[in-house]
């Protein structure tokens, strides 16, 4: 083969190799809402004739998505978006408002507040304009003035709006509710078309909810939940690396789907899948995991090898929180073991600080001969530390009538992770070690 031939090939494969990363990289960053959705078909269904109700027939409503994390509550609604997008009575006849309760990079602005969430709606809608220098007086006033700005008409020709409320339950943490029961209110009976779709992972989301709000939801939910087996699991690894028919190179996406297949029958790979299986079905650490693997392509490497897998799973493995503890003072560490006893005697069950201090002591006075005593407000710091660095998470918000030592707590470190993590601690007491590794607390 002549050497301009060769230089041809080689283009064409560095082509090939960045079309497939360009592929994988934006279905792994959820960069676009393509490929397929997952044990949800019919989530999907009944959440897109729900907003074509609004969009298609000038009809308002409400309603919840309620998961846990990392279940697809985000990606069933972009999905239904595009969807909705497509449609030719639907096109660019759709306003939409994005407001998250937690995530500034989400939406532009912390909706921290009902009147800064007013702001973001008011440039959303692109209303700047509209509203200039005018002074209003409550915050129903002004929503109403935001709405009555975008009449075209009658119900039936006014241009519809939805209103998503991502991170839904900490917008109840708001004053009043006011924003949720204004949002609600005007989806039952004002005269623009209005959907409200709140995504939150709170189960009890509605006892969370004021009873004037809970009176004008519509108490629709819609619920996810990862319920699909290790076989289906397999399936979606296989679905998530493989390329799609449209790619430019059949031979090559050929050749990539048929090395896919093998992979996904390979007992090293489904050792590696079976192990994040087990820890999350969170189909966003699957494609951390993938993510990690595809960096590995290149033109000289072109297709993925079980190694590429397993070195993948041992980056994914390497967790932050647990690096963290390698720099806690020993007072710090005893601490965490005492939570993890807690968890392993009450069955993962929030704690609070007073319980945790107990199982403390109790393995000063019984076995810890070297380690010293200290004063209460010396344990509670080192607690807060470990509050400061987000080892550990109070359920919910604290009032400023709260006790410290009884507010509710979770520990955001697993027990493999924190015996992984003494495995390595620098000076580690024999004793305290020792009390790490029993499954029992210290009675």
């Amino acid at each position: 083969m002549s050497k301009r031939k060769l230089k041809d090939s080689s283009a064409e494969s560095a082509e090939c190799i960045s079309q497939v990363q360009k592929i994988l990289r934006e279905r792994f960053c959820h960069h676009c809402a393509a490929g397929k959705l997952f044990g949800m078909e019919q989530q999907y269904r009944h959440l897109l004739e729900l907003l074509k109700r609004t969009t298609v027939h000038g009809e308002s409503n409400s309603a919840l998505i309620i998961g846990p994390r990392g279940s697809g509550k985000t990606a069933l609604l972009n999905h239904v978006l595009k969807d909705l997008r497509e449609m030719e009575q639907v096109r660019e006849n759709l306003l939409e408002v994005h407001l998250n309760g937690k995530n500034p990079f989400l939406s532009g602005l912390l909706q921290t507040n009902d009147k800064v969430a007013l702001k973001e709606i008011t440039r959303q809608l692109q209303l700047e304009n509209v509203v200039g220098d005018k002074v209003f007086g409550s915050f129903a006033e002004n929503l109403a003035f935001l709405l009555e700005a975008l009449r075209k008409g009658d119900r039936t020709s006014s241009c519809p709006i939805l209103f998503v409320l991502d991170e839904f339950d900490l917008f109840v943490h708001h004053k009043n509710q006011t924003l949720l029961y204004n949002l609600f209110d005007i989806s039952q009976s004002a005269q623009t078309p209005v959907t409200v779709i709140g995504l939150t992972c709170r189960q009890d989301i509605l006892e969370l909810l004021e009873k004037r709000v809970k009176s004008r939801f519509s108490h629709r939910q819609i619920y996810l939940m990862n319920s699909f087996d290790f076989k289906q699991y397999i399936k979606i690894f296989k679905k998530q690396l493989s390329l799609p028919a449209e790619f430019p190179d059949e031979s090559f996406a050929q050749k990539w789907n048929n090395n896919v297949q093998h992979l996904s029958e390979d007992k090293t790979v489904q050792d590696v899948l079976q192990n994040l299986f087990h820890h999350t079905k969170d189909l966003r650490s699957l494609h951390l995991l993938l993510m990690l693997a595809s960096s590995a392509v290149t033109v000289h490497h072109p297709l993925l090898t079980a190694a590429d897998l397993q070195e993948a799973s041992r980056q994914h493995s390497t967790d932050s929180k647990a690096n963290i503890v390698h720099g806690l003072s020993v007072l710090e560490i005893c601490l965490i073991i005492a939570m993890k006893h807690l968890n392993e005697v009450y069955d993962g069950e929030p704690f609070n600080f007073q319980m945790v201090y107990n199982e403390f002591q109790k393995f000063i006075q019984r076995k810890a001969h070297s380690m010293y005593n200290f004063e209460k407000p010396v344990v509670m710091k080192a607690f807060e530390h470990l509050l400061q660095l987000e080892l550990v998470q109070p359920l919910e918000r604290p009032s400023a009538r709260a006790q410290r030592e009884y507010l509710l707590m979770k520990l955001l470190l697993d027990s493999s992770q924190i015996m992984d993590a003494l495995q390595v601690y620098p000076n580690c007491p024999t004793d305290v070690k020792q009390w790490a590794a029993s499954s029992l607390s210290w009675l």
